[in-house]
């Protein structure tokens, strides 16, 4: 299914929705279509181009975080959905310090593993089964391009 990038009043990126409902923002007429691709919705009396990117009409006040939300998705975006300990594709999220063991939930103790690696390693440290990462785990600082999952290419200017 097709998405679509929706900004702000102020050009800033929000969200990214599916095109059905950045088309139902456009009727509402909640925001304007900024890029299209090509794809053409059709009702009876209406014909309205599929947008890639809206603009809302008005703006919408986003709260500060000064960390982006710690979610699997986003742990896998920011391991480029590869295991940490053998590069292989990543189906788990694994602490790197148990919890078991005092380490916390936070960006700097998870990564993305697969499921041998973590079987491996289950509740033990990295060293006590031979397992290494490949690079130490850190908050990233841009949050919104790991809510985006993969961009389209009509979205590159508005990022």
């Amino acid at each position: 299914m097709a998405r679509s990038l929706v900004l702000n009043a102020t050009q800033q990126p929000l969200a990214v929705v599916p095109a059905r409902r950045a088309v139902v923002l456009v009727l509402k007429e909640k925001a304007d279509i900024v890029v299209s691709d090509g794809i053409v919705f059709r009702s009876e009396r209406l014909q309205l181009p599929a947008p890639t990117v809206v603009k809302l009409r008005y703006f919408v006040h986003v709260p500060y975080r000064a960390r982006a939300a710690l979610t699997r998705r986003a742990v896998f975006a920011r391991d480029e959905w590869t295991c940490q300990y053998c590069g292989r594709s990543a189906e788990n999220v694994d602490h790197v310090i148990p919890k078991s063991r005092g380490g916390t939930h936070t960006w700097e103790n998870v990564v993305a593993a697969c499921r041998r690696c973590n079987s491996k390693k289950e509740n033990r440290m990295p060293h006590e089964v031979g397992l290494k990462l490949f690079r130490a785990p850190f908050a990233p600082s841009d949050a919104l391009r790991l809510s985006l999952g993969p961009l389209e290419p009509e979205w590159e200017p508005f990022l």
